[in-house]
């Protein structure tokens, strides 16, 4: 099983960034393909970005394109969503997910263990 704890959310004014930080708690973290998915009230929750096991391969959504980035750090099972020029579209509680069995995936079916959320709101 794989243990994921998110923080680094809070309230943002548009245009302004936040870092969301995902700490893993096993191992074999570096093994896994990650995401960071996000649900704003009354709608489903939908994929933002995705990261290869190794970091090479990364994944948007067109709507954060641009202005978030994915990166991971293996030696710290640590996966971090870099967010600028932040809008308050982007309000929403924002999940970490680890996908266990595919090199990356953008549904949420595909992803096997997900943290608890972290809410990032973003005033106009």
């Amino acid at each position: 099983q794989v243990h994921q704890v998110e923080s680094g959310g809070g309230l943002a004014q548009a245009g302004g960034s936040l870092r969301l930080s995902c700490a893993a708690s096993r191992r074999t973290f570096s093994s896994y393909a990650m995401g960071w998915f996000r649900q704003a009230p009354g709608k489903q929750r939908e994929f933002v970005a995705g990261i290869s096991w190794n970091g090479v391969t990364t994944a948007y959504a067109d709507s954060v394109k641009g202005r978030f980035t994915i990166s991971r750090d293996n030696a710290k099972n640590t996966v971090y969503l870099q967010m600028n020029s932040l809008k308050p579209e982007d309000t929403a509680v924002y999940y970490c997910a680890a996908n266990t069995d595919q090199p990356m995936g953008v549904k949420s079916y595909q992803y096997d263990y997900w943290g608890q959320g972290t809410q990032v709101t973003v005033s106009s």
